[in-house]
């Protein structure tokens, strides 16, 4: 997982970062600020006599032009709505702008702090506005974005990292059967969600895309927004053992439900989703490897040791998708 060629993002400049600012009309004052951002290059960006804004440099060849203006206009739609979410900002009748060689949209500034899950009436304030968001994503399908499920977050993660030769090689038959056994048990969750829909999601609901203030929760990054099942954006909300997610489920469905119709079914998939991220992101960082931010960012990456916690996360939820799924 070395190569000796430049990263496209090496040409990012700041010259470029202001240029591209400023090719929209705008005048920066020259001051930067790099925000916390590994799959695209982010800056908060000075602008004489007025707000700073938030420039987002999408990383190249991940999506298609239309995929991003897909998720720019699901954001847009639901700002149009009232719901706190962070939108891209027009300029010149559209939000997607090209420098440089390099594809970018601008953002307004909002600032905020980490939500304190432990609270159920902040669970509930976050379940509410996710009902909304929900209400407006199942009206229909992403067309040019991609779904999450098992191929996508599952076995094409295992197919690159096997083409890639990415697992140590004495630790390569304890992985791939390892995997082998996990994506069996996911299948089976999914057998006994059964049929469940799927709407168009924020996909990556954690908490670090949840920034809160005294007015509430507003929620940032539409980036990995894919078609999926609901509980997508509901799991990632839930910690600490069974009785204390369950009990989370509960306060975030209070709120959730004023607004969208939940399917118990999909309580199945819930660790059959933690499972398929485990496999995800593996592979994320794996493909980023020639991107010198991911060396920098993880350099446990590359050790014996990560591999082998892998695997025992890993069969850790082989045992957890055999369980009963919670119940709210």
């Amino acid at each position: 997982m070395t190569t000796d060629n430049p990263h496209p993002y090496a040409r990012l400049t700041p010259d470029t970062l202001l240029d591209a600012v400023e090719s929209l009309g705008l005048r920066a004052d020259g001051r930067l600020l790099a925000l916390n951002s590994y799959e695209n290059r982010v800056w908060q960006i000075w602008i004489e006599d007025e707000a700073p804004l938030v420039a987002k440099f999408y990383r190249p060849e991940r999506w298609s032009d239309a995929q991003i203006l897909e998720e720019h206009a699901f954001a847009r739609e639901l700002a149009d709505a009232e719901i706190p979410v962070v939108a891209p900002l027009v300029f010149n009748e559209s939000t997607l702008h090209r420098h440089g060689g390099f594809r970018f949209a601008l953002f307004p500034r909002r600032g905020g702090r980490a939500p304190e899950f432990d609270r159920p009436d902040v669970l509930e304030w976050i379940g509410r506005f996710l009902g909304r968001i929900h209400a407006r994503g199942a009206t229909h399908a992403f067309t040019h974005r991609p779904a999450l499920d098992i191929a996508s977050f599952g076995e094409t993660p295992r197919d690159w990292i096997a083409a890639h030769g990415c697992v140590p090689t004495d630790l390569l038959e304890s992985w791939n059967t390892t995997v082998a056994h996990a994506l069996a048990g996911v299948r089976r969750c999914y057998e006994r969600a059964g049929e469940v829909g799927t709407l168009r999601l924020h996909g990556d609901c954690h908490a670090g895309n949840i920034l809160w203030t005294d007015d509430g929760p507003h929620f940032v990054d539409f980036d990995d927004a894919r078609n999926g099942p609901a509980v997508q954006d509901l799991w990632m909300l839930l910690s600490g053992e069974r009785a204390d997610q369950q009990r989370q489920l509960c306060d975030v469905l209070a709120g959730y439900e004023d607004f969208a119709e939940f399917d118990r079914r999909e309580l199945y998939l819930i660790e059959a989703l933690r499972t398929l991220r485990l496999l995800h992101y593996a592979c994320w960082i794996a493909s980023r490897w020639d991107d010198p931010a991911f060396p920098a960012a993880f350099p446990w990456f590359a050790t014996q040791r990560w591999w082998q916690d892998q695997i025992l996360a890993l069969r850790e939820q082989i045992a957890l998708m055999d369980e009963p799924a919670l119940v709210v």
